[in-house]
């Protein structure tokens, strides 16, 4: 299974910046899928995470300005990020759920290859 993450870039605080993860449709069709980060220097974390029904679970930090969503036709997941914050800024990660508790690190596989998103104040 590959995933790969785009749509990073530098952005000013408070704008915003949609990242998509492109996934193999049976992928898609089978498991939750997630996003993570990373920030320099520190460890990767839960961001948000889609299920197969459509619910959707966020960290505090950004709940309220992310939204997560997935279009099957597309076999992509998306994660759309507003009012963004400096401390935003991070490599952007989707992975795929293997089952577990959704917010640990541990749970996922197939880690594609991050997009970096930058955000200046």
């Amino acid at each position: 299974v590959q995933l790969q993450a785009s749509g990073g870039g530098l952005v000013q605080a408070g704008g915003s910046l949609n990242l998509s993860c492109a996934a193999p449709r049976r992928t898609l069709s089978n498991y939750d899928m997630g996003w993570f980060r990373q920030a320099p220097e520190k460890e990767r974390e839960f961001v948000a995470v889609i299920t197969l029904n459509g619910v959707r679970y966020y960290a505090d930090s950004v709940k309220g300005r992310f939204t997560i969503y997935k279009d099957n036709a597309k076999s992509t997941v998306y994660l759309q990020m507003n009012s963004l914050k400096p401390e935003d800024t991070a490599v952007y990660y989707c992975a795929v759920l293997m089952g577990g508790r959704y917010y640990d690190t541990g749970n996922y596989a197939y880690w594609g290859k991050g997009t970096l998103v930058t955000v200046s104040s």
